[in-house]
């Protein structure tokens, strides 16, 4: 059962009651069965929203070559306040600047989405370990989750085998050495990375990489779009990859070198 599923069985086991009441009316007919996976967009009401367009269309891409996913390329773009909302497993939130404060009703539907089985990634394309961009996140992540708190997510967590074996997760930057998340018992509903993922995997027009990675260059780069993938594959699977049966296949993806 991927994400879309799981939120559709949700409702219709009876725990659409968490859902808002304007949302439950096309909550069945939204969550087609046949609808490829896809990465949405969280648009808030200040620019610098969307600071690396291009760059879930790449990691998409790369989820399509590389594992059995299919995908659709056209990202949507929510803004909290809808039905579509319900309609997207995985959501990012990022930017580089501070986010103005979100609407009542924007953050009461991020926290019946979140409670219902939705995955969060905050983005931080600031480059740096707690700027504007990520101490206002932070606030309105207290707003949605009061009672949950931000913590390290362990280097032994499933996150980081879901399909590829990481040792820490890289972007465009390496400014912290982990990532944080927010935690329902244990499955990771919000995930936290300063590194600016995104920005390591963003092409301009013409094909061209559009931002230099550091310190590591192009090796830096490749197991950024390995973060990305696991970070899909753990949207899709929560801890299915903490089964012993999976490690010898999860070690097989291991050799694949960094070209």
């Amino acid at each position: 059962m991927n994400r879309r599923d799981f939120l559709k069985a949700l409702a219709l086991a009876g725990l659409g009651g968490l859902l808002p009441n304007a949302l439950l009316s096309s909550e069945a007919q939204a969550m087609g069965e046949s609808t490829n996976f896809s990465i949405a967009k969280f648009k808030y009401a200040a620019q610098g929203w969307d600071p690396r367009p291009s760059g879930i269309r790449r990691l998409l891409f790369e989820v399509a070559k590389r594992t059995s996913i299919s995908v659709n390329t056209d990202v949507p773009i929510i803004d909290g306040r809808g039905s579509d909302l319900f309609d997207n497993p995985f959501l990012s939130l990022a930017g580089d600047a501070a986010i103005p404060a979100l609407e009542d009703k924007v953050v009461e539907n991020l926290r019946t989405y979140l409670q219902a089985g939705g995955f969060l990634l905050v983005d931080s394309a600031e480059g740096v370990s707690s700027g504007p961009f990520m101490q206002s996140a932070e606030r309105e992540l207290k707003r949605i989750l009061p009672d949950k708190k931000l913590t390290v997510i362990p280097k032994g967590h499933v996150l980081y085998n879901s399909f590829y074996l990481i040792d820490e997760p890289l972007g465009r930057v390496k400014v912290a050495p982990t990532m944080r998340g927010i935690f329902d018992r244990d499955r990771l509903m919000v995930v936290v990375c300063p590194n600016d993922l995104m920005g390591a995997l963003a092409r301009d027009n013409f094909g061209n990489w559009q931002f230099d990675v550091s310190p590591g260059g192009e090796r830096q780069r490749e197991m950024a779009f390995r973060m990305g993938i696991n970070l899909v594959m753990y949207a899709l699977t929560i801890n299915y990859k903490a089964d012993q049966v999976h490690v010898p296949f999860i070690l097989e993806r291991r050799q694949w070198k960094v070209n």
